[in-house]
């Protein structure tokens, strides 16, 4: 699997560096001078962020923050220099881990080896969100209250799954019909309200509150 990193930082030398050793190593390599560039490459889902602290424009600390909720990528500082009270205001930001100037690049690569491995058991077994007493694990393809599973079909836990990971954004039945059945399914789009009733029907049973919502006129969205 070729990861993608970005490597964020003002000297280019540094840059260039990492990038012609990562690239070496099979890695694909997003290269940023500035915090204004780095958060326009975040869009591109890098699996590991290098961020230099000291950047001309957003300082590195504020770039983290930024992101932080937003990026479950491992976020490892660049720093010359880095103190303990410094790396309590880092990890206090969100990130992960530091990396002193200057470093080894062998050492670099097994401490982005290690996040990357770290991150990828994270993902193996955190895939779940947590909404009140709900809890819909996606690797399960279930939904819990209370810890007790829901007696959702197939359609209709795909419907919850496309609607849950796309939070406060409505969606047409058109646009959900092709999401959960595919282009290429045989029925129309009508059946999406029934599903969605389904869902509600037994959602009530455990819970007063409302998960789906009908925006009249428009479609249906999950309330985050």
């Amino acid at each position: 699997m070729s990861y993608k990193i970005l490597v964020v930082d003002d000297e280019v030398d540094i840059v260039e560096l990492i990038k012609d050793y990562f690239e070496m190593n099979n890695y694909e390599v997003l290269a940023a001078y500035s915090g204004k560039q780095a958060l326009s490459l975040i869009e591109r889902s890098p699996d590991i962020i290098l961020l230099d602290i000291n950047l001309p424009d957003i300082d590195g600390l504020q770039i983290c923050k930024k992101i932080r909720n937003y990026v479950s990528a491992p976020i490892l500082f660049l720093t010359a220099k880095v103190e303990e009270k410094d790396k309590i205001i880092g990890f206090g930001a969100g990130g992960d881990d530091y990396i002193v100037k200057p470093f080894s690049l062998d050492e670099l690569k097994a401490r982005v080896s290690a996040h990357l491995r770290r991150q990828e058991r994270k993902n193996t077994y955190s895939k779940k969100k947590f909404i009140g007493n709900i809890v819909i694990d996606y690797g399960l393809k279930c939904v819990f209250f209370d810890d007790k599973k829901l007696p959702f079909v197939k359609k209709e836990f795909e419907i919850i799954e496309f609607l849950s990971l796309n939070i406060n954004q409505v969606f047409d039945k058109e646009r959900i019909y092709d999401c959960v059945w595919g282009y290429d399914g045989e029925g129309d789009s009508s059946v999406v309200s029934e599903h969605i009733r389904r869902i509600r029907v037994k959602l009530s049973k455990v819970s007063d509150k409302k998960y789906i919502e009908t925006v009249w006129g428009i479609g249906y969205r999950w309330i985050g």
